[in-house]
Formats: C-alpha cells, sequence, structure tokens
C-alpha cells in the first residue's frame, strides 16, 4: 500500500473504502468520494493501491462507468480492518474518556462553571459524557468544517465563537488540536484559556 494506507487514518479511509465496494455495484470514483467526504483524487489513489494488492478488480462498464469488486483476499482485508477499527475506537473511548474526565473535574474545582467545545470528531462526544460528569455546562460549540449542529447544539464559526465566550475552551479534536488551537491564538484567545488534549491520536492508539 501507499504511506497513506500505514496510518490509522489511512486504514479507517480503507475501512470505508472497501465497505463502499462489497456489493459490486456500478459506481464513479467521484460519487466514492461525495458519500465519503474525501477527495477524488485521494480516492483514485486508494483504488490504485488497493487494486495492486489484490483486494480490489475493476470491470468497465457502459457510459464510463465502473464496478468495484472485492475479491476474496479484499473481504478478508475488509474483515481484518474493521476488527483493527473496532479496537482502536475501545481504546479512544477508554483513554480520552478518562483523560476529559480528569480534565473537567480539575476544572470544576477552580469554581468553573462552564466550557466551550473547539473541533467535532469522536473525542467530542467522549468529551460531552465526562463533561457532564463533572456537572459542568456547554456554553459554545465551534468549528469551521463540521455539521450545523452537536447534539441539538448550534455549531458556530471559532471567530464568532470567540467572541460569544471568553471562558475555558476545550479542544475536542485529537487530529486537529494544533491547527485549532493555533487558529484559537492568532483570534487572540489567551492560551491560559486554551486546553488541549492531553495527548495525540498517535499517543492514544499505541
Amino acid at each position: 500500500m501507499n504511506s497513506h494506507y500505514d496510518n490509522e487514518q489511512g486504514n479507517l479511509r480503507a475501512f470505508l473504502l472497501l465497505s463502499e465496494l462489497e456489493n459490486g455495484e456500478q459506481i464513479s470514483q467521484r460519487e466514492i468520494a461525495g458519500r465519503l467526504g474525501i477527495a477524488l483524487g485521494l480516492v483514485n489513489s486508494y483504488l490504485k493501491s488497493l487494486a495492486a494488492k489484490g483486494f480490489v478488480t475493476v470491470k468497465a462498464m457502459p457510459r464510463n462507468r465502473y464496478a468495484y469488486l472485492l475479491t476474496p483476499k479484499g473481504f478478508a482485508e475488509k474483515s481484518r480492518l474493521a476488527f483493527q477499527h473496532l479496537s482502536n475506537f475501545n481504546k479512544l473511548y477508554r483513554v480520552t474518556r478518562q483523560d476529559s474526565l480528569e480534565l473537567f473535574i480539575r476544572l470544576r474545582r477552580q469554581g468553573i462553571k462552564s466550557v466551550s467545545f473547539c473541533g467535532i470528531d469522536d473525542l467530542t462526544e467522549f468529551a460531552y459524557l465526562s463533561m457532564q460528569e463533572a456537572n459542568l455546562k456547554l456554553a459554545v460549540v465551534m468549528d469551521e468544517t463540521s455539521p450545523s449542529y452537536f447534539l441539538n447544539i448550534p455549531v458556530v464559526s471559532l471567530e464568532e465563537g470567540v467572541r460569544v465566550d471568553t471562558g475555558k475552551i476545550v479542544i475536542t479534536s485529537l487530529q486537529r488540536a494544533g491547527q485549532l488551537k493555533e487558529t484559537l491564538r492568532k483570534l487572540g484567545v489567551d492560551e491560559q484559556l486554551i486546553h488541549s488534549p492531553a495527548r495525540s491520536f498517535a499517543e492514544v492508539l499505541k
């Protein structure tokens, strides 16, 4: 596989791609990219890698369409990646749930009553559970590239979020933690008000 397949995010994308192809239906690379929310060029790169490893065969169809068929080896690889993803998800839950709970309890003891979330991914829901357990309230949820709602709470841009809230901001995205923190700093947020995840994505899964 290409180097992008040799990491956890790459493995997850490969699993999702194989899952999309397991029915053997006619589908374009553009349709796959739209379903998975990834770049068209990346889909093309993954398909070439999967085909080179013997996980996928390509059958030409009318009107410049293709059917991507999983080989027996491809089905086995999908099963392997599914097990790995489930294992990683369980580990991610245990570690980030505990780390976020320790942070929120510490903030509560400092007299903090509410926090804001910055960044939405798997970690966000874990953090929300820990925040409730620590008896804190959620003031604002901010992000730039996520859905417009998180658990029925409107998601605002970082620029709007920092105008609304001047309290503690908890970065609730492992993979974009550094990027989000830098954006908050550029928007004038005091670094002491920003709380990043205690561990990186790689550290959690190692």
